[in-house]
């Protein structure tokens, strides 16, 4: 067997046809292999994913929201996969990249260097409204691994993506970045985030609704301190004739429709103290065929302590936020 690695990228997708040429576009030029698990899209994406010859598409036959149960199905397949030499397993999104300056940098030989158990950290390079700014999160993740068969322990929600052994040595990329193309459409990034609250509202009921705001809200702080991209993080991609800044849109996203669903079957009052009221979900259901009335539920208190928790946020951590955020929690926030 031979000491060079196989690259093996792994990427569950559900419609994400808007980045998905681009995100394999990229993906190709380091992977040696692109595993696709995709969960029943009704877009273009199964089309698109099956022009690229480095692409092994499964499905996932999950009928629900299941990161450790799609993480199980890649990582599996990635291990069936013919290797010449260790396997580096590199777990991303559709809508991140890895920063271009993969091609030039040392910390690349570092990671295809690294031995059988590292744990390869990242930071993401958070891609603003456009691709005309950026900001850097200071938390390194772990997205990659060198494989020594380790099982995977996921969780259902907000799972590490790779194996994180006990025994694990963690290596941290710290030249390198995952760009992070959420946020470049800022409507289908709010789209998702009120699907996030929507369903932790649903599966973990006692979770207190201001701190679900704080967790799903925080890119509305971070944005003030979004910086000018660095011409490094794309140019290699640019100048392989990859367009990195295009980014289209849509009248409504498949998050909303899931919203749309679970108005439908749980009624309006379970999700009142969640900020997703701001949408017109009668004109939303209507849009995707349904008819269906849907009230807000909300009183004039609970718009009120939204509003004081959007105005907060940027203090979110301040003493006084903290003691007036905890007093809420008396009557239910």
């Amino acid at each position: 067997m031979s000491d060079t690695p196989t690259l093996i990228c792994l990427t569950p997708i559900k419609n994400e046809a808007w980045i998905l040429d681009r995100f394999l576009q990229c993906a190709s030029t380091w992977a040696d292999h692109i595993v696709i698990a995709d969960q029943q899209s009704d877009d273009s994406s199964r089309d698109i994913a099956r022009r690229y010859e480095k692409v092994t598409l499964i499905d996932n036959p999950l009928p629900g929201y299941d990161e450790a149960g799609r993480q199980q199905l890649l990582i599996e397949t990635a291990r069936q996969l013919p290797a010449t030499g260790p396997r580096i397993l590199i777990a991303l999104d559709a809508d991140e990249m890895l920063s271009a300056n993969w091609m030039t940098s040392p910390a690349w030989t570092r990671l295809l260097q690294a031995p059988p158990g590292t744990v390869l950290r990242f930071r993401w390079l958070n891609v603003g409204p456009n691709v005309e700014s950026g900001w850097v999160d200071s938390e390194y993740k772990p997205f990659g691994f060198v494989d020594d068969g380790s099982a995977h322990t996921g969780r259902r929600i907000h799972s590490p993506r790779v194996p994180v052994p006990t025994h694990a040595v963690p290596l941290d990329a710290e030249e390198l970045t995952v760009l992070h193309y959420q946020y470049a459409s800022w409507e289908r990034m709010k789209s998702k985030q009120r699907w996030y609250q929507c369903w932790e509202r649903l599966h973990y009921p006692d979770k207190r609704p201001a701190l679900l705001y704080r967790q799903y809200h925080h890119m509305d702080a971070a944005i003030h301190h979004a910086g000018p991209l660095e011409a490094h993080w794309l140019q290699g991609y640019e100048d392989a004739g990859i367009d990195m800044c295009t980014i289209p849109s849509q009248p409504y996203y498949h998050w909303d429709e899931s919203i749309v669903d679970m108005l439908m079957e749980h009624g309006s009052s379970p999700f009142r103290r969640v900020d997703i009221w701001e949408t017109d979900w009668a004109d939303q259901a209507e849009q995707m065929g349904h008819a269906a009335a849907f009230q807000n539920p909300q009183t004039a208190f609970d718009k009120q302590v939204l509003a004081w928790l959007a105005r907060t946020q940027p203090r979110r951590e301040a003493l006084d936020v903290r003691l007036v955020q905890k007093a809420l929690g008396l009557v239910g926030w």
